[in-house]
């Protein structure tokens, strides 16, 4: 039987990111779950080799008006406490961060990060990051790395992008799961959001993506390989 990865969407649309084909071409068999559309998160025993929370719209900081966030929190935090693998991507790494004690919060200044920023390691990345990379945001929040964790990796504009806590639970602050055509259907669907502080215009992000989507795809690949080892 092959080995089950958990995934935790909060979906608009289609499930075709990068990050399942690959862990597919892995040969790994994939389970969803969607507690915004009232899927229950399966028991902590259920033996998952890992498990990925994907971004969304929502915010950790809706807990009381959208109980399934709630539960999200709760139920990563039991999950990393237990020594589970995890890796939360936007949303899914601020949810990681909360459920430790972080906080969430919107940047100082009003800015957004959409677009491509680079990103660089720290003394503590120990081969997650192993140089400065651009990479692909969407978001206008950010995380607190908790006081249990490690700083991976850091940005210009929201300073914290990636942790570490314990050795097998990860939080991303970007997006290396989107390709050219997941970020064209979210500029297509949230173009809006183009015009905020921060935001960069879609001819920015489609020659962004032409210069560097393919490094982040290869890091990707790499990472889920020792995440998953």
């Amino acid at each position: 039987m092959k080995p089950t990865i958990l995934l935790i969407d909060h979906p608009v649309g289609r499930r075709d990111d990068r990050a399942s084909a690959q862990l597919q071409e892995m040969g790994y068999a994939l389970e969803w779950c969607s507690p915004g559309r009232g899927d229950k998160l399966p028991p902590l025993s259920s033996g998952y080799a890992g498990v990925i929370c994907y971004g969304g719209a929502e915010s950790v900081n809706e807990a009381e008006s959208k109980p399934y966030i709630r539960e999200e929190i709760d139920w990563i935090g039991h999950w990393a406490e237990d020594g589970g693998r995890y890796f939360g991507i936007c949303l899914g790494s601020q949810l990681l961060a909360r459920a430790l004690g972080g906080r969430v919060t919107r940047h100082e200044e009003g800015l957004h990060e959409i677009g491509y920023v680079k990103i660089e390691p720290t003394a503590a990345s120990n081969g997650f990051l192993g140089r400065p990379m651009h990479v692909y945001h969407w978001h206008n929040e950010g995380f607190e790395v908790p006081a249990s964790a490690e700083l991976l990796a850091s940005g210009p504009v929201f300073p914290n992008q990636a942790f570490r806590y314990r050795d097998k639970a990860y939080g991303i602050q970007f997006h290396p799961e989107v390709s050219r055509a997941v970020m064209l259907r979210w500029m297509q669907e949230a173009g809006h959001m183009l015009a905020e502080p921060g935001a960069q215009s879609s001819a920015e992000q489609l020659a962004g993506c032409a210069r560097y989507d393919a490094e982040m795809a290869a890091w990707l690949r790499q990472f889920l390989i020792r995440w998953l080892a």
